[in-house]
């Protein structure tokens, strides 16, 4: 397996979609990387020689900021987000969706699982 930022990328896989495994690289950034460094798209991983692979290492680790530092970057965003108490952070401290999707329906991958507020039912009526 080729390691490129402290990832190990799949091998059997064309390099374009194989970027895509390291954090803060999607599939235009790997586009773009894969042209400066003049390698071809659809090449596999397994038949890069060292020098492609060292070229795409120094590309990536000089134009991009990516895995562990970007993470760090968007809880810094996040928590200074919440520090102000804006309305997204106040969305975000409460866990809830912070760009405007509804929640009476849906929502429930950030909401968690349902939980029934007790009483809501019809009470049954009591014999005499």
């Amino acid at each position: 397996m080729a390691r490129i930022a402290g990832v190990n990328i799949p091998d059997n896989k064309q390099v374009l979609y194989s970027l895509t495994y390291i954090y803060g690289i999607g599939l235009k950034t790997s586009g773009d990387v894969l042209t400066k460094a003049k390698i071809d798209h659809k090449v596999r991983v397994k038949d890069l020689t060292d020098s492609e692979i060292s070229k795409i290492q120094e590309i990536v680790g000089a134009d991009y900021v990516i895995e562990g530092e970007l993470q760090r970057i968007v809880t810094a965003n996040i928590k200074r987000l919440k520090d102000i108490n804006s309305y997204r952070g106040i969305r975000h401290k409460s866990n809830l969706p912070s760009r405007g999707q509804r929640t009476k329906t849906n929502a429930r991958t950030r909401r968690g699982k349902k939980m029934t507020v007790g009483g809501t039912a019809r009470k049954v009526a009591a014999k005499t």
